[in-house]
């Protein structure tokens, strides 16, 4: 592989994701080998209040090397390709290069060896096919990716690269690729709210697919399943703080207030002893809540002034459903606002108050199930500890 311009701070990534105890000396020199600015596109966006601003690496090159091998994720793309804002402004970032700590999460739990077929979903950039060819060879790896212009910049970054024998395949990921089938593994880049069958069809018996879950009310995980001789796939997730673009066909509603909150609204008002840490901080509750409550988005509001006022709004888009929390301090009771068919705060706390009487269990003893009927989620019995 060629030296880059770019390789001091290449090497300071990986030492870095070592030091971190991210990254294993299995995938070592495959991420020593792979230089990422290949990947990433000469132009990307950055936050800039409500919108996302182009950084142009001709502009601004320190900048752009700076995000490419930083603790980063990268913005490749905005409005799926045609920036709705003046000047190459986005609104939605639809593809981006995941940060590198979360890129060796998700290869090192993919469990990945030399020898092994890997089917990942949603190209992208093809960075992350690019380390499976380095450590797998390019022939073992076939990556899919739904949108034209992503794939072919991908193909021509891989062929760059030297890894041009990997297969690019232009489709829809959540159909899989029964093809190249069966895969030792799949790994998919993008959330999966619902898992699709056909990954698990497509891998081996004693494989695994290892892809991001991903609701309205909780941000990302990372679920590993294995696949049963009998067609079926169970697991749980293994990592709970990573964040990955949806899958196109599930993309999840995450509203704005301003989207479902009208002034016309007429609401329900009542008052409640449930504060809302209570349902919307750490991960178990929160999962559980998830589950069970589905298109609830929520958002936080700080209080603007010093008397520490602040809200929790629960929205959900497609029922235009509206709940609001006020707190306020000093108080054992806090008014709730609830509008439209659905009481969204209180089908929350009805989920909190179940996961509370099943002994608050942690997000790890959550199993999912896909058979060829779907996927189903359920409690696992908890293990008994045994006396010495």
């Amino acid at each position: 592989m060629t030296t880059t311009a770019a390789a001091p701070s290449l090497a300071e990534l990986v030492e870095s994701l070592a030091a971190e105890g991210v990254l294993g000396e299995s995938w070592r020199a495959a991420f020593l080998a792979v230089p990422r600015e290949v990947f990433i596109p000469e132009v990307i966006w950055r936050e800039a209040g409500d919108d996302l601003m182009p950084l142009r690496r001709c502009d601004e090159p320190a900048e752009w090397l700076h995000r490419v091998y930083g603790p980063h994720y990268v913005v490749t793309q905005v409005d799926d390709g045609s920036p709705a804002g003046p000047d190459g402004r986005g609104r939605v970032a639809t593809s981006s290069a995941s940060r590198p700590d979360i890129v060796a999460l998700m290869l090192e739990a993919g469990r990945v060896e030399p020898g092994m077929r890997v089917l990942e979903i949603g190209t992208g950039t093809g960075y992350t096919a690019a380390l499976l060819a380095e450590r797998l060879g390019a022939g073992n790896v076939t990556t899919i990716e739904v949108d034209p212009q992503l794939a072919e910049r991908a193909r021509v970054a891989l062929t760059t690269a030297g890894y041009g024998e990997v297969t690019v395949i232009t489709g829809d990921g959540a159909q899989g690729y029964p093809e190249g089938a069966p895969f030792d593994r799949v790994l998919s880049t993008v959330a999966a709210p619902q898992v699709p069958y056909s990954w698990v069809a497509h891998t081996c018996p004693g494989g695994l697919v290892v892809t991001p879950w991903n609701s309205a009310y909780k941000p990302a995980g990372l679920l590993s399943l294995t696949v049963e001789s009998d067609g079926t796939a169970t697991g749980g997730l293994v990592n709970t703080t990573i964040s990955f673009m949806p899958l196109r066909d599930q993309r999840i509603a995450r509203p704005a207030v301003a989207d479902v909150v009208r002034d016309t609204d007429a609401p329900e008002v009542s008052h409640t002893d449930v504060h809302p840490s209570d349902l919307c901080n750490g991960d178990d509750a929160p999962f559980a809540i998830a589950l069970e409550v589905p298109g609830c988005h929520r958002e936080y509001e700080a209080a603007t002034g010093d008397d520490d006022r602040w809200r929790v709004w629960f929205l959900d888009a497609g029922s235009q459903s509206w709940a609001r929390f006020d707190y306020q301090p000093n108080a054992d009771h806090w008014p709730v606002q609830q509008f439209g068919p659905r009481r969204l705060f209180d089908e929350a706390t009805a989920a909190y108050q179940r996961w509370d009487h099943a002994g608050r269990p942690s997000v790890t003893r959550w199993r999912f199930i896909l058979t060829p009927e779907g996927q189903r989620v359920e409690l696992a019995p908890e293990r008994r500890k045994h006396r010495p």
